[in-house]
């Protein structure tokens, strides 16, 4: 017996063993789910261009990619959750948290604060992926309440207030004055952690499964997969990145605040949704994370250049995301949709 092994919206085949079959959408839809979010991604680049001519410049170019690197970062994190069929709610505010633990370690640990805020940071996300396979419990209640849980620690443990981060700093400068090629360190970094996980997934057969879980996690579980260890593995990977993102902007901030990252939720899945990541898992990847980051932010941009008030980028980022989800869901693998 032959299936379809799915990854990054493509299609060949694997033994049976590795992954179910694949979904019963349409080969053109999938495609065009695929292809929609770039064509879209041009065209706003061109609207943008040619109302502000600068935008296209190098200057506005490095601004726009240190803008994106913590965003693209979180969006890579929440993708590995989402195509398991889950969502990370907790990750921007787990995010906030790791700034201010830097504000706290770096001065003391140097760059061994720097790799403990990425190990804690990385167990918290080990926390909620634990509580959601061992506890059967749904992932928008776990991360829903973690979230409540770290916003109060970072509250807690920081005074409610900003701390700078004076000693110690030089062991995360690199990531907002280091270039490389001209173009910022901190966003290199965040693109070769796209690349890097979009090729371990296609190789890995993990990195399979983790599509495969999307598609059919029953199907994966008679299949001899430990589907319990690959949701602790999204929920884990989902905490290492937010704590890079942590560091990049404490880095840029030069200062950790319990509530720095909280922003960056919405856009974060509005940007694996809109790049074309199935928001009920199994299709899509990293690379349409990348497109779909690049899409945000470059919308956020737009926006500002139609005079629109900062205060309703959350209106739009929530408006883009039930819109792309509404196209792209594929109810034919829904009995009920609730």
């Amino acid at each position: 017996m032959s299936t379809a092994q799915v990854s990054e919206g493509s299609e060949s085949t694997a033994p049976a063993s590795q992954v179910p079959a694949a979904p019963a959408a349409p080969r053109l839809s999938r495609r065009l789910i695929a292809v929609i979010p770039t064509a879209v991604l041009v065209l706003l680049v061109l609207l943008v261009a040619s109302q502000r001519p600068s935008f296209l410049g190098p200057i506005s170019l490095r601004t726009l990619l240190e803008g994106a690197a913590p965003l693209l970062l979180l969006a890579l994190g929440q993708t590995f959750v989402i195509l398991t069929g889950g969502i990370d709610l907790s990750q921007a505010v787990l995010a906030s948290f790791g700034t201010v633990l830097l504000a706290l370690w770096l001065p003391i640990g140097g760059p061994a604060g720097a790799l403990a805020v990425l190990v804690a940071l990385t167990l918290a996300g080990t926390l909620n992926g634990l509580v959601c396979a061992y506890a059967q419990i749904p992932s928008f209640v776990v991360t829903l309440g973690t979230m409540g849980l770290w916003a109060g620690v970072a509250l807690a443990v920081s005074g409610s207030s900003t701390i700078s981060i004076t000693k110690g700093y030089d062991t995360i400068f690199w990531l907002r004055d280091l270039r490389v090629a001209g173009l910022p360190v901190s966003a290199l970094l965040a693109i070769g952690a796209v690349v890097l996980a979009a090729v371990l997934m296609k190789v890995l057969s993990r990195g399979r499964s983790l599509h495969a879980m999307g598609l059919a996690e029953r199907a994966v579980q008679m299949s001899g997969t430990r589907t319990f260890r690959m949701r602790v593995l999204a929920f884990s990977l989902s905490g290492l990145c937010a704590g890079l993102a942590a560091m990049v902007l404490a880095a840029s901030q030069f200062s950790g605040a319990p509530a720095l990252a909280d922003s960056l939720q919405l856009p974060s899945i509005a940007a694996v949704v809109v790049g074309g990541t199935l928001i009920t898992g199994g299709i899509g990847g990293p690379l349409r994370t990348l497109v779909g980051a690049l899409l945000v932010v470059v919308l956020r941009v737009g926006m500002s250049v139609a005079g629109v008030p900062p205060s309703y980028e959350q209106i739009v980022y929530g408006t883009v995301i039930v819109a792309a989800v509404a196209l792209t869901l594929d109810r034919r693998r829904m009995d009920i949709v609730k």
